[in-house]
């Protein structure tokens, strides 16, 4: 018998009371729903209350956007019209997503402006709130140095700048721009730098711009939520379509991200999905921001169920329905999958995630269970006798639920006894002639005998025997990525090149971020010494061309034209022919 003394006390639970918040922004918090800080804020808080500069290394998905939100909100003085705080974040979307936070974060504090700033969204509109006055800006390098340059901007009196996942800023090619903000904003400035890596990069800016930082370093168990459950479904290429559907019929779900590799699969898949019954739509990086922004609305207020998204499109969405995300695609690396199966189980929620994996993409699940540290479960395909149960238990609910309405009951019951009497039939029968009548010429149950689910049993069996085979045709990995046909490129000049130590993918990440471009719009791509030459869609819309015109790669201003170098138009399919060397 273990006596009362050998039982360790339990450690008391952090508030946010507790790490010195002033009472407009706890009361905020409490209305979103936050109860307890997660390790990254109760670290932060604190220190950045106090006018400590931070520097933070930790995964997404852990809270950051609140740990450096609330104490600058705390600290805000909103008799200053000029900006306070300055945000910057490597994309549009993590732009918006912060600026979502700063204002459910000050919904108690009268007077608080932020706006955000960033390529794609019209200067007018920004132009316009600054001489209002904003007391925090939300933005992405390459915009915030356009209006630094034209002198739109005014951060003399800056006392806040955030560095927020600054490892993926670097990645994307703005690191001469970041470092030319730091350097034109004022010293005393309090800098907080959040990064899931740290790089030797990262180090040296550290290390150059900010004061005496404290360093905290947030190691997680595994880089996944803990509140989702991850499985993976072993299936042939064309089997997918079936597979989703048969695990839309048996899971429970709420609001469901289904993430494929192609912005075209998007609609391909959705439309699919729409002609079997279920509420869902497509979201790529081509979506206007807001047509984005509405079908967001529709996923929070339960009018869509079924989202179907590329990588690009789902970062910054965090939406309490979604229960489930579906990589139908698995990703090709790590970090994707953990901001996919990121969309799920925030918060204290519980989530599942479900991979899509063919027999030649296990080496791909390997890796994710090697990086995460955290091993998939196999499920098996959901069988013709799991659907019908599934249908039988959702029919006998609606029954259920129908006999607890004695109102129409009362009145449903005098019109079937009146058609009992008159037709001398019994009630039974009138039953199943109801239930025939209100689920019309769909079957509620599925045969065994569909052709399909045969010929998916058979995969099943020939898969144990070793012999099972992905029905796809071989075809190199970057086929996999399918361009429109019938989309024409042409070659355009920017004038930075090797001696400006640019790479391709600094490239595509500068000219997508400004000019809202997916990865299937950029062609050939040819780095020479001073220039550069870039295939892009031959119809490019002159608003966009005017804001790649005002890009900037490696602190350079691209200074973007077609190029005159007699390079001929081709289609957007068809192999680039690599040119003989002089």
């Amino acid at each position: 018998m273990t006596s009362p003394e050998t039982s360790e006390p339990e450690a008391p639970t952090t508030t946010f009371a507790d790490l010195g918040l002033g009472a407009p922004v706890l009361k905020a918090l409490k209305d979103v729903g936050y109860e307890s800080p997660s390790a990254i804020q109760a670290a932060t808080i604190p220190l950045l209350l106090e006018g400590r500069d931070v520097l933070g290394v930790a995964q997404t998905g852990t809270g950051k956007t609140a740990a450096f939100a609330l104490p600058i909100l705390d600290r805000l003085d909103l008799s200053q019209k000029t900006p306070q705080a300055l945000v910057l974040a490597p994309t549009r979307e993590l732009a918006l997503q912060v600026c979502e936070a700063f204002e459910s974060y000050s919904s108690h504090l009268k007077g608080v402006h932020v706006l955000p700033v960033y390529g794609g969204q019209g200067y007018g509109t920004q132009l316009s709130a600054l001489r209002r006055g904003v007391h925090v800006v939300v933005g992405t390098p390459g915009r915030i140095m356009d209006h630094l340059e034209k002198g739109t901007l005014d951060l003399s009196q800056l006392k806040y700048l955030v560095l927020d996942e600054a490892d993926e800023m670097l990645k994307m090619g703005f690191a001469e721009d970041v470092e030319t903000i730091l350097a034109d904003t004022p010293d005393d400035k309090q800098i907080a730098l959040f990064s899931a890596t740290m790089p030797a990069q990262i180090r040296r800016i550290s290390s150059k711009y900010l004061h005496d930082p404290e360093e905290i370093t947030i190691k997680a168990k595994t880089t996944t939520s803990v509140n989702t459950t991850q499985r993976y479904l072993m299936v042939s290429y064309p089997q997918k379509i079936d597979a989703l559907t048969r695990i839309l019929e048996v899971e429970n779900f709420e609001g469901m991200i289904v993430f494929v590799r192609t912005k075209s699969e998007t609609e391909t898949l959705a439309e699919k999905l729409r002609a079997r019954g279920y509420s869902a739509t497509a979201i790529s990086g081509d979506v206007p921001q807001a047509q984005r922004e509405r079908t967001v609305e529709q996923l929070k207020n339960g009018k869509l169920d079924i989202l179907v998204a590329t990588d690009v499109a789902a970062r910054g969405l965090d939406v309490d329905r979604i229960s489930h995300v579906i990589n139908y695609d698995i990703p090709i690396d790590t970090e994707s999958y953990v901001h996919r199966i990121g969309r799920t189980g925030r918060a204290g929620r519980s989530g599942a995630a479900i991979s899509f994996v063919t027999p030649r993409e296990r080496r791909l699940l390997d890796q994710i269970e090697r990086a995460t540290r955290q091993p998939m479960v196999e499920m098996r395909l959901p069988s013709v006798d799991d659907v019908n149960v599934t249908r039988l238990t959702r029919f006998d609910d609606a029954i259920t639920a129908a006999l607890a309405d004695e109102a129409r009951l009362n009145e449903f019951r005098d019109i079937i006894a009146h058609y009992v009497a008159h037709h001398d039939v019994l009630e039974t029968d009138v039953s199943a002639a109801l239930a025939i009548v209100a689920q019309g010429d769909t079957p509620l149950l599925l045969s065994p005998d569909d052709p399909r689910f045969a010929r998916q049993a058979r995969e099943r069996e020939e898969r144990g025997a070793g012999r099972f085979r992905d029905d796809r045709p071989e075809r190199p990995e970057r086929e996999r990525r399918p361009r429109d046909p019938n989309k024409q490129l042409t070659a355009y000049r920017i004038e930075v090149g090797k001696r400006h130590r640019v790479e391709p993918r600094q490239i595509v990440g500068a000219l997508a971020n400004e000019g809202g471009l997916s990865r299937e719009d950029f062609g050939h791509i040819d780095i020479r010494p001073d220039f550069s030459i870039v295939e892009l869609p031959a119809d490019l819309p002159r608003d966009t061309f005017d804001k790649l015109a005002a890009t900037r790669i490696s602190g350079k201003l691209i200074e973007i034209k077609p190029d005159r170098g007699g390079r001929p138009k081709r289609d957007a399919g068809a192999p680039y022919q690599k040119r003989e060397r002089r």
